[in-house]
């Protein structure tokens, strides 16, 4: 059954619409955390449109289960990455012009320069994950540059509708197979909500799941602990009676 790691972004994308000092994300980590997440994931933009330096900074030293950095794939990013030591970074498509990320990573453009880095990122104490479509090309690039994660990009399957998302899940099903035959684990998110997330948190070898834009939708009618124990209890669901 996967753990579920809630995305703070747009907490942060709220408080900077104001430029004020709240909502605090640091805040909003720690409730998801008492409501049972079990990690907190953020993405430190290049235009730093929502989260910021010093969101990361302290949020690397106030969660208490696991911080997960998403970041581009850059020389200010991965010096940042190797200065803080989180836990886990997600390496990921970054375009200013997007109002989220699109699609996964062309990991064959990046692999030399991940497969040169990995040591450093591993000797830092860093997990690597790469966020990517549930195509076999980007789990081989993946695997071959040394990370320690694939996180499968669900958006085409959370836009998807009928028969087309029934294929779209059986996609995502072969690509998390094929990247444990390569000895990758598995991750996934991008467009999960209360509807979708089950038939993705039943998929093999799915051990996290990145969701947060549902939670926070959810948070402003139930408030976030709510929102959040709600969410872990349609991933429970996935699990088998005895697991439970």
């Amino acid at each position: 059954m996967p753990r579920l790691h809630v995305n703070i972004d747009h907490v942060a994308t709220l408080r900077q619409a104001r430029l004020s000092q709240d909502p605090d994300p640091v805040l909003a980590a720690g409730i998801c955390e008492l409501a049972g997440a079990n990690g907190i994931t953020v993405h430190l933009r290049e235009d730093r449109r929502h989260i910021q330096d010093r969101d990361v900074r302290i949020l690397k030293e106030t969660v208490k289960t696991l911080l997960n950095l998403e970041m581009a794939w850059t020389e200010e990013m991965l010096d940042f990455a190797l200065e803080l030591k989180p836990d886990q970074i997600c390496v990921v498509p970054e375009k200013r012009e997007e109002l989220t990320t699109e699609g996964g990573l062309n990991v064959a453009q990046y692999e030399q320069s991940l497969t040169e880095e990995m040591d450093r990122l591993h000797s830092a104490g860093i997990e690597v994950s790469i966020f990517i479509d549930p195509i076999p090309d980007a789990i081989e690039c993946a695997a071959r540059s040394g990370a320690d994660f694939v996180e499968l990009h669900t958006g085409s399957y959370a836009n998807a509708r009928g028969q087309n998302r029934e294929n779209e899940l059986k996609r995502l099903e072969t690509a998390a197979n094929y990247a444990h035959e390569l000895g990758l684990r598995v991750n996934a998110g991008h467009g999960l909500d209360y509807e979708n997330v089950l038939p993705i948190a039943q998929l093999p070898w799915v051990e996290e799941l990145n969701i947060g834009y549902a939670i926070l939708c959810r948070s402003i009618y139930s408030g976030l602990d709510q929102a959040v124990r709600e969410m872990q209890d349609r991933i429970l669901a996935a699990a088998p009676p005895d697991q439970e």
